[in-house]
């Protein structure tokens, strides 16, 4: 997933309902249904379901770029839908036996992206551009493939195995996007510290 697009220069006027704004909502569409899926431990369904929404994350971020349809709107949108299916699909896991999802984990994923959605609004309330920088993109890699690994973990049945790598893995990925998520979030901070005076 693209996480956070970068702000670019404000161009030409962008319908509401311009190509990538409507994948981002079929982005949080799909999300939706993920939480329903999760819910059910349908975990093939949820895995499909979380690889079309990283896939057309990446189509709107194109398409926006290809075809000059970067917006103010879409630049808040966008982010704002990933949040909502990363933090939720958190959120439905830690209720599921064998996740290795616990509440302080999603305490941290979500106060993170409620700090920076916050900051982010308002420095460019101000006029100033503050898009992800590559640490916000690398803790949003680490989020999904924590993610994508936990549906196939539980698809393969492997929260009943015996053998040990399964989990060793799981809890790898689990705190290494936590840990990324904390980071990410600290230095998100750092940078608008100069402009929250």
């Amino acid at each position: 997933m693209s996480g956070e697009t970068p702000s670019t220069s404000k161009g030409a006027r962008v319908s509401l309902w311009s190509l990538p704004n409507q994948l981002t909502t079929l982005r949080l569409l799909l999300s939706f249904v993920l939480f329903v899926t999760i819910s059910y431990q349908y975990w093939r369904a949820s895995l499909v379901l979380f690889i079309g929404a990283a896939i057309t994350d990446w189509l709107d971020g194109y398409f926006a770029r290809k075809q000059g349809l970067v917006s103010s709107f879409g630049r808040m949108y966008d982010p704002l839908i990933d949040k909502v299916l990363v933090s939720g699909a958190f959120i439905f896991l830690m209720e599921i036996p064998g996740s290795g999802i616990v509440g302080w984990m999603v305490t941290i994923v979500v106060a993170r992206e409620f700090l920076v959605t916050g900051i982010r609004g308002y420095i460019e309330e101000l006029g100033i551009s503050f898009g992800a920088d590559q640490l916000g993109k690398i803790k949003m890699v680490l989020q999904c493939v924590a993610l994508i690994w936990l549906f196939i973990f539980f698809d393969q049945g492997w929260n009943h195995a015996e053998v040990r790598w399964p989990y060793v893995l799981r809890d790898t990925f689990n705190y290494a996007a936590v840990v990324a998520t904390l980071v990410s979030g600290l230095n998100y901070l750092r940078r608008a510290l100069p402009y929250m005076t």
